[in-house]
């Protein structure tokens, strides 16, 4: 079980230098400290005890349908085949990040009339140029580049992240309606037992009429709750079929089926290693990757572009339909462009993204914190549900234990079958109070999981 202890580990930094490289690497530029804050050591409440698999934690309540239904929504659910192809589209642009910075060839035409306007000039021709890229040019084009493309993964593996822990809530309260609206049936059968038996005790003049009432009331009261379950039944059906990226759920999802039971669950992770698991972590990283991009281009802007130019130009002059002499010309040399005076924009420029920079580092630090909040915070209602369920199960088998004991009196003559339907309802009502217990269990379970960031690894490429 998940308790309150404190684990002995001891984590340095809350935010390592996992930009390391990143920000000495602007080409000079002034940029400012990696912000530090301290992480916990530990979880306060969780022990070291063997745990799920990060990447397949679902798996601990033991269902095959419900594994059937994570893969079955990782490969179809629309939100992740759209992170999928954003991530690809991002990529496709990284690797062509350097290119602005290597040789540029281009064949152009052109028409020009002369000044008299009874002939023009027919051009064509080749141009090439190659920017140097010097000052940190070309690597803080490639930083911004990659910090998308990493964006986008995190994008992505967020939305694997809570596509498993949607699909695992919904088939868990799918599940959990279910069950919820058989208990109810039975509670409803067994009132509907107790008003007839209630009857039978006014006829013999052992009850009164306002114990017929009574009883008919609690019929009414029994067969009232049963709509919310059952509008639950088809509304998590629906989500479902929403996740699956369906219209319509499955067929055979519309099969009764039992609450699945949770294994024993335990915490074998850190803080620190939410760093490498949560994808908004992730996020936030790439965001100080690419504001320190921003700013190495930004100070670069403020020296001069410096390249290699060339052309190649044919020239020949038309009047009509008659072609005149053609002529060629070819050039090469050097192309520079000097800043000199602007009123300050691309110092201000610089400066902006310094700003932006130190603001992506503390967003960096805040998304390191909020992930640690969010853990601790599921762990503790992890923890609280199941010393719920403990209670429950308690009083299930005291009731169940209660029924039988009815059913003996009832035999030995010191009890009737009123006694008997009221122990059963009692009993029912604890086994429905249980059932609920444990989907909050699963869904607090669920819960922790998608703040650790669990999802499966996403598939290598080829």
């Amino acid at each position: 079980m998940i308790r309150r202890v404190f684990a002995r580990s001891v984590l340095k930094s809350a935010v390592p230098l996992v930009v390391s490289g990143l920000l000495a690497a602007c080409a000079g530029a002034p940029v400012p400290p990696l912000p530090r804050g301290d992480l916990p050591g530990g979880w306060r409440n969780a022990e070291r005890a063997p745990a799920p698999d990060l990447h397949g934690w679902w798996k601990a309540f033991d269902d095959p349908q419900l594994n059937a239904l994570v893969d079955q929504a990782l490969h179809d659910n629309l939100d992740v085949q759209q992170a999928e192809l954003h991530l690809r589209a991002a990529r496709e642009f990284e690797s062509v990040s350097g290119a602005a910075y290597k040789p540029q060839l281009a064949f152009r035409t052109s028409s020009t009339p002369n000044p008299e306007a009874t002939a023009e000039y027919f051009q064509a021709g080749f141009d090439a140029e190659w920017e140097l890229g010097l000052f940190g040019r070309t690597q803080a084009n490639a930083r911004v580049a990659k910090a998308d493309a990493d964006t986008a993964a995190a994008d992505l593996q967020a939305a694997r992240v809570s596509l498993v822990a949607e699909v695992a809530r919904a088939w868990l309260q799918w599940c959990g309606a279910q069950s919820r609206t058989k208990l109810l049936q039975d509670i409803g059968d067994a009132s509907q037992r107790k008003l007839q038996l209630t009857k039978v005790r006014v006829r013999l003049r052992l009850a009164s009429q306002m114990d017929v009432e009574r009883a008919r009331a609690e019929a009414a009261q029994a067969e009232a709750a049963l709509s919310p379950p059952r509008a639950q039944v088809e509304r998590y059906a629906q989500t479902l079929a929403l996740l699956l990226g369906r219209s319509e759920p499955p067929p055979d999802l519309l099969e009764s089926h039992p609450l699945p039971t949770l294994a024993e669950a335990g915490m074998d992770s850190v803080p620190a290693d939410l760093l490498r698991t949560r994808p908004e972590i992730a996020n936030a990283q790439a965001q100080v990757l690419k504001a320190a991009g921003e700013l190495g281009i930004a100070h670069a802007d403020r020296f001069p572009r410096i390249g290699l130019g060339g052309a190649i130009t044919w020239a020949t002059r038309v009047r009509g339909v008659n072609f005149g002499g053609t002529h060629n010309t070819s050039g090469m040399g050097p192309v520079i462009d000097i800043p000199l005076f602007d009123w300050g924009m691309r110092a201000a420029a610089e400066h902006a993204r310094d700003d932006q920079l130190k603001a992506a580092l503390l967003g960096y630090r805040q998304a390191v914190l909020q992930g640690a909040n969010e853990v601790e915070t599921a762990l503790a209602s992890l923890h609280q549900a199941e010393i719920g369920v403990e209670h429950a199960n308690e009083a299930v088998d005291a009731l169940r234990h209660g029924v039988e004991l009815s059913e003996t009196l009832r035999k030995l003559g010191q009890a009737d079958d009123l006694d008997v339907a009221d122990a059963r309802i009692a009993a029912a009502k604890a086994q429905l109070d249980d059932e609920q217990a444990r989907e909050q269990e699963g869904v607090a379970f669920i819960a922790l999981y998608k703040a650790l960031g669990g999802a499966p690894l996403p598939e290598a490429k080829p």
